[in-house]
């Protein structure tokens, strides 16, 4: 029955769409999606990557606060090259070594939202 997981959706305080979009689009390289006509008044921006395969949606939230602990999780194909592309744009690079057959790291969007980026070992 379960086919793929279509997107996963993010929270942001309002006004932060233009701060989001440089993070998604210059430093995870990702295409800005436009939302539907239905859903564009609400404000936040969607995101693609992987010719639309992969999707993240960051919807405005009035009493927003960034979650500690959830987060989603993105295999990548070149790990170190991201975590450098991140760090020329300022984002913190968080290694973390406790899952042992991957190499991963997690960061945080401007908005403070956590994001892990990992790649499995060969």
């Amino acid at each position: 029955m379960l086919a793929a997981l279509d997107h996963v959706q993010l929270a942001a305080p309002a006004g932060s769409e233009d701060v989001l979009r440089g993070f998604y689009v210059t430093a995870l390289q990702m295409t800005e999606v436009p939302k539907p006509a239905g859903l564009a008044h609400k404000g936040g921006c969607w995101f693609a990557a992987d010719g639309g395969r992969m999707q993240i949606h960051v919807g405005i939230e009035h009493d927003f606060r960034p979650p500690r602990k959830a987060h989603p999780a993105v295999r990548v194909t070149d790990l170190d090259r991201l975590a450098t592309r991140l760090e020329q744009y300022g984002a913190p690079v968080m290694w973390n070594v406790s899952l042992p057959s991957h190499r991963r790291f997690h960061t945080q969007d401007p908005v403070g939202n956590r994001l892990e980026f990992l790649q499995p070992l060969p």
